[in-house]
């Protein structure tokens, strides 16, 4: 179901462009100034000194001659690092891409040798007169230390999957659904989990089906997970435990839906004795339902397209009676 939402990628992509256009301009200025004084060093290095607050975020300055041989110290925040002189950077991430013919680089994200954090290296050209490459100037950046010029990543509400670990994939028909705790008692436990999240404040459940288990996160302590064994999800005074709170407006799930689709879990958990459901997950601010199927294939789906599927839905990907060992799991071939 698309909403319009960005990919990640596309979030990505955009976060990138903004830190480019940062750093174009000041990048392109030093590489003119390292021009006028290649071949001297120590000129080098007071270029690089007295650039070093031109470049927003940065945490290493330096150059390279053409061969990506460092030929300056190293500028940063504590001022210069000579032992880095000499250092050969060719193999270096940054370096092994293709720098356009612009000559500025944005490298992509890689993890630093020495803190062995995420960065990036931005790549600006050296030319001479003629308009050759005589060398680079490399700037360094934490990526922790960058400003995120863009609104936080929403997860996306289209339906994808996630084929599992193959070797249960490819036992699959060897094994059979034993009833648990939570299959024996669904009624109860499927209206203690409709009370929790429509009256108790409880906005996303994972229902641990086969272990009879459910981690819950609640409105009022967002950052902690609670666990609620078998005894918990089957005793209506569970519900007790946790002070009554209006379910929110801005949830993307209304609150007369959460029942239908619990029992939509528990449909698929009954579904067939070898493909079935293990678990289920609501959120009901993304609007998302997680699936996972006995044959370790994972779905996330929207409510909306969750509720208008039921159990032939998913069987009739593929016959059960004739799937072979490269087919175990006809759920996942209902993916379009």
């Amino acid at each position: 179901m698309g909403m319009g939402r960005e990919s990640l990628q596309e979030c990505i992509s955009k976060q990138r462009k903004s830190l480019a256009d940062l750093l174009r301009d000041p990048l392109r200025s030093l590489a003119a100034d390292c021009g006028t004084v290649w071949g001297d060093a120590a000129g080098l290095d007071a270029t690089l000194a007295a650039a070093f607050p031109s470049i927003p975020h940065c945490k290493f300055l330096y150059v390279l001659d053409a061969r990506a041989v460092q030929v300056s110290a190293n500028m940063s925040r504590e001022g210069l690092l000579e032992e880095h002189r000499g250092r050969d950077r060719a193999d270096r991430p940054y370096m092994r891409e293709a720098v356009p013919p612009a000559g500025f680089l944005l490298s992509e994200a890689y993890i630093s040798l020495r803190a062995r954090r995420p960065s990036l290296t931005a790549i600006q050209a050296i030319v001479d007169g003629a308009g050759g490459t005589i060398g680079y100037v490399g700037a360094d950046f934490a990526l922790r230390e960058l400003p995120h010029t863009r609104l936080v990543y929403e997860e996306p509400r289209h339906w994808r999957q996630q084929k599992g670990d193959p070797s249960i994939r490819g036992t699959v028909f060897a094994q059979t659904r034993t009833e648990s705790v939570v299959d024996r008692n669904a009624d109860t436990v499927v209206s203690v989990i409709e009370e929790l999240m429509r009256e108790r404040g409880v906005f996303h459940v994972v229902l641990h089906l086969a272990a009879s288990q459910a981690a819950v996160w609640l409105l009022s302590d967002p950052l902690r997970y609670r666990l609620l064994g078998a005894d918990a999800l089957i005793d209506p005074d569970s519900c007790m435990a946790y002070p009554r709170r209006r379910y929110p407006e801005n949830a993307l799930v209304p609150a007369r839906r959460i029942r239908a689709i619990l029992e939509n879990f528990r449909a698929l958990r009954a579904m067939d004795d070898v493909l079935y459901l293990r678990s289920g997950t609501i959120n009901i601010f993304n609007g998302l339902v997680g699936l996972t199927f006995s044959c370790d294939g994972s779905h996330t789906v929207h409510y909306e397209e969750f509720l208008a599927m039921n159990a032939d839905f998913w069987l009739d990907g593929g016959a059960l009676g004739s799937a072979g060992p490269d087919d175990t799991c006809p759920a996942d071939s209902r993916i379009r």
